[in-house]
């Protein structure tokens, strides 16, 4: 029991300081990427298509990825993401530093994979676990964007303008991140999974998987909640300077979005243990629909921040809460198979909403102003989505004699 506390606490530490510095890069490419973007696309419409680049390569690599670490372990798929994170850059960079928009996409599409292994972060620290330590193990390892959050916009600040392709010196500072992490994953200790064997559990076919209500709120509410979170900040760095403001302003606003979704996460888990992660998920959808108002009421420096602020505090409860619920529904033999469907649809949903960022931000209206409204709109029809299934699950606990928690 020693040594298994012992090991689980080891991870915590290694991932958190993953999440804190290897995370870094993606706070950096979604300030910067719709710029850049902005600058190489043929049509305004298209100036967020490589954030969408990078969500699709998140959402086509999530199950291959949950496979190889089901087959190879968790510490050789992380060290395979962070070689295509920093191949990724490279291309992207040389995309800039040649005016190409094609490659700039290629490499953002690379990219992609690295993000989806930093979304299996908070699936890894529960491997070694207790149940009862696995809501506060995830909050911890997302605590660790807290850091993430101070340093990606530090180094947009510092790289921006350093050299006379903009963005360019940043993309090579995001290759220098990329290269910490083997040296970080060095020390993961969690087991390759056995081979499973002949009359070992495999776990449920995953059309029975499917039909647990639970694993499908799960997904929606999960889905829904980093989609709008996705939508919101996507669009947020062109919505700050095409209303005046400077980019650095855009930093400072992306920064304080950033330290808004970690910072919870110091107190989530303690929050899904004692009332539920039904409704903390329930909280961070009223948070974000929160968040959408403030928006609308105005493009001030106030209403970004406000805005950005709530988003960030809304996608935490939903998005932690929503993963407690699916880390409480499959065994340990069904892990890969759901936590791999899990991301894809999730990041499914993340691509169509970071796709249609940039053409409502940009093509939805006469002005900025009149974008950064069409994007806050379509909020809507997802929050909706996501409060009638949650409501369902209750309901539907309820009827049964059950509380869903």
């Amino acid at each position: 029991m020693t040594d298994t506390l012992s090991r689980t606490r080891r991870n915590i530490v290694i991932l958190v300081a993953a999440q804190a510095i290897l995370g870094a890069q993606m706070s950096v490419i979604f300030i910067i990427g719709g710029l850049a973007g902005q600058i190489l696309a043929p049509n305004p419409c298209l100036a967020t298509l490589p954030l969408s680049m990078i969500i699709l390569g998140s959402a086509l690599s999530a199950r291959p990825l949950a496979r190889f670490m089901q087959m190879r372990g968790r510490q050789a798929g992380f060290l395979l993401a962070v070689l295509a994170g920093g191949l990724g850059a490279a291309i992207a960079a040389a995309g800039l530093w040649s005016g190409s928009f094609l490659l700039f996409m290629a490499g953002s599409l690379l990219t992609g994979i690295y993000m989806s292994a930093q979304g299996f972060y908070r699936f890894a620290v529960t491997d070694t676990a207790s149940d009862e330590m696995a809501p506060r193990a995830i909050s911890w390892v997302m605590a660790g964007g807290l850091a993430a959050a101070i340093i990606g916009p530090a180094i947009v600040r510092m790289t921006s303008d350093l050299t006379a392709v903009p963005f360019l010196a940043s993309y090579v500072a995001v290759i220098g991140l990329n290269l910490l992490g083997p040296f970080l994953f060095a020390f993961l200790d969690i087991p390759i999974p056995p081979a499973p064997r002949t009359g070992d559990d495999q776990g449920r076919p995953m059309g029975q998987i499917l039909r647990n209500p639970v694993i499908i709120v799960a997904m929606i509410c999960g889905m829904v909640s980093y989609a709008l979170m996705n939508l919101v900040m996507t669009s947020t760095p062109l919505a700050v300077v095409g209303c005046g403001y400077a980019p650095s302003d855009a930093a400072n606003i992306v920064s304080a979005h950033v330290l808004a979704m970690f910072a919870p996460s110091f107190f989530t888990g303690h929050l899904i243990a004692r009332f539920g992660a039904t409704r903390i998920v329930a909280i961070g959808l009223a948070i974000l629909a929160a968040a959408g108002g403030v928006a609308l009421s105005g493009a001030e420096l106030p209403q970004f921040f406000g805005a950005l602020v709530l988003l960030g505090v809304g996608w935490n409860f939903g998005y932690i809460g929503a993963t407690a619920m699916l880390t409480r529904a499959h065994t340990a033999a069904e892990r890969g198979r759901v936590q791999g469907m899990n991301d894809l649809v999730v990041f499914g949903g993340v691509f169509v909403a970071s796709l249609s960022s940039g053409g409502l931000m940009n093509c939805a209206g006469g002005s900025p102003q009149d974008g950064w409204s069409a994007v806050n709109l379509a909020m809507l029809p997802l929050l909706a989505l996501a409060g009638a299934s949650l409501i369902w699950l209750v309901l539907r606990g309820r009827q049964d004699g059950v509380l869903q928690k």
